[in-house]
Order: structure tokens, then C-alpha cells, then sequence
């Protein structure tokens, strides 16, 4: 028999207890239209965005939770703390953050990823961003990286442009419109014509506030030519009370342009991850999602591809991992637009110690949209008698000079794979962790060394004394 058990202590993206409240501002629980106006006057920000905020916050008001999906009866809005503010302002040395905020991101490994020379790095400390640095090439080259509350005063035009217009309305759903009311910190960034980025840009969100909200909204424009890799890690600590993350990913792939976008969201269980991500790809662009989801209670996370160019592709890649008490609801989703596009999406889910795992998709090909190509390819691996795998996938098809297909498989480990491995001297558990390994193997080759070797450690974590 398989059991979970909360080994994730001794990870680089896990932190068993919080640290130290260093916050220098921290609202009441609930939401209210003073909360949201203090935010906007905190952020000193031009009135185009208070009033996008308290549009959003009147739309929030009004809709109700959404029914479809994982319970969320027991999350608690009014108990939620929706600003908090680190007492320090952002930094671009690392030696001028304050001992207990760099003690939490030395621990995380912020600092030894820029020692590996990535692009830039960013790191968010509950609302706020505390330290960000982007290489001076990339800088003289034109590319952006910044805090997303600075991008909104530097580059006015281009944000307004872009935040949260076409690729996700405030009116898209209760938590985006939530997020829209309370949006705070984040990272921006704009890569000019033609520029290729080599090194990865890289964000690292910690929410550190009991009960605390975690919102940080992440905008990307890829000029026409253009190429970026970017990563993103997330954590918390564990508490007795309810936290929430409802953060929000924008990204614009212009024509012939290529993103690669990679995710670990590492939530302790107390959290319920209820983020949107989007993406707009024109003529010939090309997004790529890699994402790894581990920790928070309930996930709802479901990243989104809109091919509106004649030859976009994309492709998502996602692995999923439901210990006890979790619900990991993930999946993706492609739009095709435009004709001659192409999605991909793989799909990988461990349950174990009595979590569900929950494949939830959707492919959609417009009627004028033809030679489009469609491949789902949905595997979960149950690894106990009381876990649950399910697979909902949707394909909204109209017209038929298409291709698409949807695998979906569901299986256990087997007995004879297990006894060939420990006949060969391995234990059980070990055993049962090298054959996990090669079932996410697929999806984890295709993050950056460092990362597949973090996400690797967090599953055997997760499987750590998991066999009696």
C-alpha cells in the first residue's frame, strides 16, 4: 500500500515554517473598495489603473464562485489578506536585501541561479518585488525586465496597451476579476525584434503572510522574431488557515516569434492555486508551456493558447502530482483561430495516499480555421487503492478538413516492474520511485538541467516512506 507522507521540508521550493514578519504594511482580512484604493495609492498609480481595479472589483462582487469544478465551499474570501507589503524597498544587489528576506531566498536558491549566470532574475516577497537584475547586454540590446508595478510607471503606454485587454479581460472570470481588483508585483518584460535572449529569465514568488493572498500579475511581449525562455517558481509556507494564489500570466507571441515558458508551483497544501494564464500567438509564433504542480490543496490551473496567426503552434506540457488531501484539477487549452496551426498537449498525473488528479482540457477549432492538427495525450499513474485519476477533456471541432486526437491512459505500477527492480538489490520504495521517475521522464527532460533536477527531487520527496 501507498501512503503520502510531508517529507517536502528538505526542498529548495519549500519552507516547513514561515519566516519572520518583516512586512511594513499589512491590510485588515477582507476586500473592500478602501483596500483596493490603498493598493493603487501604495503603487502610486495613474488613474487609468485605479479605475480598471475598481471596475474589477465591482464585477467581483457580483459572481459567484464557479460550480464546475474542485469544491472550494471552504475557502473563506473575507478571511483573506489581500496586501502585504515587505518592510524594504527593491533592490538590484543582492548584498543590500535585509538578512531575513535573503535568508528565505538563499535557502530557495535565488542567488546560486544568478551565480549560473541566468539573463535576470527576479524574486517577489509576498506583494512586493524586493530584489530584480537583468544583464547590461540584454539591457543595451533593448530588452525590459522589471518589477510590474515599475513597468506601469516607465512604460505607460505599452502596459496599458496590453494589461489585461484582449489576452485576459477583468470580465473573464471571479478570480481574474479578483486579481484585476488586487493585483500587486509581478514581472514585465518586453524583448525587442529579432532578439534572441540564450540564458533564461527568471521570477521566484514567495507568499510569506498567514492567511495572506498572493496576486502578482506576469505580462510578456515577444516582438516579431523574437526568443525568450522564462521560469517561474512559486512557495509558502504551511499554516492552519486557508491562503490564496490567484496570480495571472499575459503573453503576446508576435509573428515568428518563440516563447518557452516554465513553471514549478510548489504551494504548501493550505493554498488554493487558482491561476489563469494566456497566451496570444500570431503568424508563425510558437508557445511553449512547461509546468510542474505539486503542494496546494486545490489547483485550478489551466494555461491557455489563442493561435490567431495563420501557422502558430503550441505546446503544453504539464505534470501533476495529488497527495493526501489535494485535488490537482489541471489541464490546457488551444484555440485555434487561424488556419494551418498546430497544438500539442501532454499531460502526465500521480496520485497517491488518496489524492485526485484531474485532467480538465479543451481543444477548439473555428469553422474557418483549416489544416489545423490537434494531439491530447492525457497518462495518470495511480499508485494506491483510495487515490483517483480522471481525464475531461473537450474538443469543440467545426469543420473537417482537420486533424485531431485524444489519448487518455490510466494505470498502476506493476508488480512484476517492481519485483524486477528490487531483485536487482533496490527497496521498494526506491523501486517505486525510479518507476515514477520514468513515467514523468518525457516532461521533465524538456526543463533547464537545474530545474528538472529540482522537480525530480520533489516528487521522490513526495514519495519519501510512501511504501508499508
Amino acid at each position: 500500500m501507498i501512503k503520502k507522507t510531508n517529507k517536502n521540508k528538505n526542498s529548495l521550493s519549500f519552507l516547513e515554517k514561515a519566516d519572520k514578519d518583516t512586512s511594513k504594511y499589512k491590510a485588515k482580512p477582507g476586500l473592500s473598495v478602501g483596500v483596493v484604493r490603498e493598493i493603487s495609492k501604495q503603487k502610486k498609480e495613474p488613474k487609468w489603473m485605479l479605475d480598471k481595479r475598481l471596475k474589477a472589483y465591482e464585477l467581483f462582487k457580483n459572481e459567484p464562485l464557479p460550480n464546475w469544478g474542485p469544491d472550494l465551499s471552504h475557502l473563506n474570501l473575507d478571511e483573506i489578506i489581500y496586501f502585504v507589503r515587505p518592510g524594504m524597498e527593491e533592490k538590484t544587489s543582492w548584498e543590500d536585501v535585509p538578512e531575513e528576506i535573503k535568508k528565505t531566498f538563499d535557502r530557495l536558491g535565488i542567488p546560486e541561479a544568478e551565480k549560473k549566470a541566468l539573463s535576470g532574475v527576479g524574486a517577489q516577497y509576498d506583494n512586493d518585488i524586493i530584489y530584480h537584475n537583468l544583464q547590461d547586454s540584454l539591457r543595451k540590446q533593448g530588452v525590459v525586465f522589471e518589477n510590474m508595478d515599475t513597468a506601469v510607471r516607465k512604460y505607460p503606454e505599452l502596459v496599458k496597451k496590453h494589461f489585461m485587454t484582449n489576452c485576459v479581460p477583468i470580465s473573464d472570470h471571479k478570480f481574474v476579476m479578483l486579481h484585476a481588483a488586487v493585483w500587486s508585483g509581478g514581472t514585465f518584460i518586453y524583448i525587442p525584434k529579432g532578439v534572441t535572449v540564450e540564458l533564461p529569465l527568471q521570477a521566484y514568488f514567495r507568499m510569506n503572510a498567514e492567511s495572506g493572498g498572493q496576486f502578482e500579475h506576469t505580462l510578456i511581449i515577444v516582438d516579431e522574431g523574437a526568443d525568450v525562455q522564462y521560469i517561474e517558481g512559486c512557495s509558502a509556507p504551511r499554516y492552519s488557515k486557508n491562503s490564496l494564489h490567484a496570480g495571472c500570466v499575459e503573453i503576446f507571441v508576435a509573428k515568428g516569434a518563440r516563447m518557452r515558458y516554465f513553471s514549478i508551483e510548489n504551494w504548501s497544501k493550505n493554498t488554493y492555486n487558482l491561476n489563469t494564464k494566456r497566451a496570444l500567438v500570431e503568424k508563425n509564433g510558437t508557445m511553449e508551456w512547461i509546468s510542474g504542480n505539486l503542494g496546494s490543496g486545490i489547483t485550478m490551473l489551466y494555461p491557455c493558447s489563442i493561435l490567431r496567426g495563420d501557422g502558430a503552434r503550441c505546446e503544453n506540457l504539464g505534470i501533476a502530482v495529488a497527495g493526501n488531501g489535494q485535488n490537482q484539477d489541471i489541464g490546457a487549452k488551444a484555440i485555434h483561430v487561424a488556419s494551418n496551426t498546430t497544438s500539442i498537449i501532454k499531460s502526465k498525473s500521480i496520485s497517491l495516499g488518496g489524492g485526485r488528479a484531474v485532467y480538465r482540457g479543451l481543444v477548439k477549432i473555428a469553422g474557418n480555421a483549416k489544416n489545423c492538427k490537434a494531439s491530447v495525450v492525457c497518462d495518470g499513474l495511480l499508485l494506491d487503492e483510495k487515490s483517483s485519476c480522471s481525464t475531461i477533456p473537450a474538443m469543440d471541432i467545426y469543420n473537417n478538413e482537420v486533424e485531431a486526437v485524444h489519448e487518455a491512459r490510466v494505470g498502476k505500477i506493476g508488480d512484476e516492474e517492481i519485483f524486477y527492480l528490487m531483485s536487482r538489490g533496490l527497496s521498494e520504495e526506491r523501486a517505486v520511485q525510479l518507476v515514477v521517475a520514468g513515467f514523468v521522464e518525457p516532461i521533465v527532460k524538456s526543463l533547464p538541467l537545474e530545474y528538472a533536477l529540482e522537480l525530480n527531487r520533489l516528487i521522490e520527496l513526495e514519495m519519501e516512506n510512501s511504501v508499508v
